[in-house]
């Protein structure tokens, strides 16, 4: 079966792979359109069995929330320039979508849901072939209930925070602005805990510790009983509170008030109440190995080719 210029076109405008690439599948199909579309998907899955071992540590983190349901994720790429490539961006609202709406339990179960041009396993090995990198769907997470979103730097923090309130309050702008400055606060302080009954004991236990010992070398405390010096560290430890727990951080934008003060400020304003309940905070590429750059290398190496 011939195909003409017109096919090739439309081949490239339903898979977004390059137009040889599209001749190729179409003279291998006879011209079948549909057996040529299934063609760049086996290379596709061929692409990203090659592309697997190459280190993808960029790409984005992506946070969404609607009235009932938040969701933050990762999609890494090899480099950062994938990030700004609109059909990865589509792939990871997709992917943001697919886990809204069909809540899976993993990444693995996330690659079999419908992704609406496919499942989001076919999906990701479209965009492997397409842009030709190692693309990895890494991680996510489903919140339920009255959530704010927040993505800052393009993708490089992302944040989602879930809120106790009554729906009268949660529609209002007040809230929304409210919300979306304890999510960017979450992005720029990077607190560990939500408050201080969440610091596990063992935690508080080794903190006290390290402070104990600083304080018996501080000539200031020379002679001081053991446990004097243990009712400073103790009274220390609200300091330590402030860097680790959200509600006790002092407000960015305020830091005369904590979190919890200014959160508690607009429930007043709004006539009811208020609570944060829980946060989620990812850093693009977080615990990754990155990829060791050396363009020069690269560049030599292509040439000897």
């Amino acid at each position: 079966m011939a195909f003409t210029a017109k096919d090739v076109q439309t081949l490239r405008e339903r898979t977004g792979c390059g137009m040889m690439d599209c001749k190729k599948a179409l003279t291998e199909a006879d011209g079948d359109m549909e057996k040529a579309v299934e063609i760049l998907r086996e290379r596709g899955l061929a692409a990203q069995t090659k592309k697997a071992g190459r280190i993808a540590a960029e790409g984005v983190v992506y946070a969404e929330s609607t009235d009932n349901v938040g969701v933050i994720l990762e999609v890494n790429s090899e480099t950062d320039f994938v990030a700004k490539n609109d059909k990865f961006m589509d792939f990871v609202k997709a992917c943001a979508a697919a886990v809204m709406k069909n809540d899976p339990a993993d990444v693995d179960a996330l690659l079999q849901c419908d992704g609406g041009e496919g499942t989001i396993e076919e999906m990701l090995r479209d965009r492997i072939l397409t842009i030709g990198e190692n693309i990895k769907l890494r991680r996510f997470e489903r919140v339920e209930g009255t959530t704010v979103s927040y993505i800052h730097m393009g993708g490089v923090y992302a944040t989602l925070v879930k809120f106790e309130t009554t729906p009268e309050i949660a529609a209002r702008p007040e809230f929304k602005e409210m919300g979306q400055n304890v999510a960017m606060q979450v992005a720029a302080l990077n607190p560990t805990y939500l408050k201080e009954e969440e610091v596990p004991a063992s935690v508080l236990e080794d903190e006290k510790n390290v402070r104990m010992t600083v304080a018996k070398q501080d000539p200031k405390n020379a002679g001081k009983p053991d446990n004097i010096i243990e009712k400073i560290v103790t009274g220390g430890l609200n300091k330590f509170y402030k860097e680790v727990c959200l509600l006790d951080q002092a407000y960015v934008k305020d830091d005369k008030k904590s979190v919890k003060q200014y959160v508690d400020s607009v429930a007043k304003e709004l006539g009811g109440n208020i609570e944060v309940v829980k946060f989620v905070r990812y850093e693009k590429g977080e615990g990754l190995e990155k990829r060791n750059e050396d363009f020069a290398a690269e560049v030599a190496a292509q040439i000897n080719k």
